[in-house]
């Protein structure tokens, strides 16, 4: 089974981001935002919106399952307050959860969390458990820098994360350090803030002594790692510099994935991370959505480099494309398992 790890919810009804307008608009006035009754949305159109676009590509590139959660960009924590936060979240987690369930052999849900910038990470565990529990999450993405770029967080090894950790370690729920919308003009928000995150979020985890704590919790880096992989002498010299355990012991519990999207960058990853700690990834129709005018092929065809990648041996490419994710993802393993599959 090949598991794409990393999908979002991009191609939602148009009806979702005007709802959304208009919820930004009233954010920080006296106006009442909408009511979410406001947003009608059919299974038609999910039905349409997903046929037409994530599933059409994942049958021509062979994928059989992907774990889809709400638009990264779209969660934008720094909008509003927890009050904005904890409605639109409900409403993008019920939206994939509907998706999931319009097709449940070919998505499983992951949600978003109700975060916002200095408000204690606690309060998302009302949104974290209904979207376990109700909802069937496989997943959550958790935003290392719900201010938008301006990093006022806490460090992940902070213990005000620690309510939140408690929970998804007892529900053996993975999260994806996942940032969303760049609100500083330095950072872009794909090309910049996404990769500096993933690359600061690993660094914090290098510093601190998190999985001590927290032996079973995991966590998946997207898009390859940021630099992590290409720097991986660096951060192997600044481990020692710090008194600090060889990186290569963190990999048990991080995870990074396959959203690389060059050859090189694949062979480079596969290489320096061992197979047991990568996961398929494409998040197809995501960032970058283009022809790569070199190869005639989607940039976010990330199977074709996988496949290409010669060093994997068949049980190396095996464990990517599927085995570690059902390492990495227990109630996925269950949920498949229940199925036949």
């Amino acid at each position: 089974m090949i598991i794409d790890a990393h999908g979002h919810f991009t191609t939602a009804p148009p009806q979702l981001a005007h709802w959304r307008e208009r919820q930004v608009a009233a954010a920080g006035s006296a106006e009442r935002g909408p009511d979410p009754d406001d947003l009608v949305i059919g299974d038609d159109e999910l039905r349409e919106a997903i046929a037409a676009n994530q599933l059409r590509l994942m049958d021509e590139r062979g994928t059989d399952l992907t774990v889809f959660s709400p638009r990264a960009s779209f969660m934008a924590h720094h909008i509003g307050d927890f009050a904005v936060s904890s409605v639109w979240a409900r409403i993008c987690n019920d939206l994939v959860h509907r998706v999931s369930t319009l097709f449940p052999g070919r998505f499983a849900m992951g949600a978003m969390l109700p975060q916002s910038p200095g408000v204690d990470p606690a309060t998302c565990l009302p949104e974290l458990r209904r979207a376990v529990e109700e909802l069937g999450a496989v997943t959550v993405n958790l935003n290392p820098d719900p201010s938008g770029g301006r990093w006022t967080a806490p460090p992940l090894t902070d213990r005000s994360w620690y309510p939140l950790y408690e929970a998804l370690a007892a529900y053996e729920v993975p999260a994806m350090i996942h940032v969303s919308t760049s609100c500083n003009p330095a950072f872009h928000t794909t090309g910049a803030h996404y990769l500096n995150a993933d690359t600061t979020a690993f660094m914090q985890l290098l510093q601190g002594d998190l999985f001590r704590d927290f032996p079973t919790l995991k966590f998946v880096i997207p898009h390859g790692g940021g630099a992590v992989p290409y720097h991986w002498g660096r951060f192997r010299g600044l481990a020692m510099a710090l008194d600090r355990p060889e990186p290569e012991t963190l990999l048990d519990n991080v995870f990074f994935d396959t959203c690389v999207y060059h050859q090189p960058g694949i062979d480079l990853l596969t290489r320096v991370v061992p197979s047991r700690s990568v996961l398929f990834a494409s998040e197809m129709i995501g960032a970058v959505r283009g022809i790569d005018p070199r190869t005639g092929h989607f940039f976010d065809d990330t199977k074709r480099y996988v496949d290409a990648a010669a060093h994997l041996s068949d049980d190396e490419r095996a464990a990517v494309y599927g085995g570690n994710a059902l390492r990495v993802y227990p109630r996925l393993a269950a949920r498949l398992a229940a199925a036949g599959r």
